[in-house]
């Protein structure tokens, strides 16, 4: 079995906590779409530059009525 998600395949529920101390459940967004999208460390030129471009499309995603959720390993 692998530890990989393949395309199309429902995510693991899950909670974390936010840059602020709170807690997000995955599950808090069921029906509508959610854009989960992983970096491995703040303030580096490929995990800023997609941020950015998160960042440039919000009023494209919101009006699709996505959620768009960074997660990284780093340290709040």
């Amino acid at each position: 079995m692998s530890d990989w998600l393949e395309e199309g395949s429902k995510a693991p529920a899950f909670t974390l906590a936010t840059d602020s101390g709170e807690k997000v459940k995955l599950s808090s967004f069921k029906g509508s779409p959610v854009v989960v999208y992983f970096y491995p460390k703040d303030d580096t030129p490929g995990c800023t530059k997609e941020a950015c471009a998160f960042r440039d499309r919000k009023a494209e995603l919101q009006q699709l009525g996505a959620v768009v959720l960074g997660i990284s390993g780093d340290n709040v």
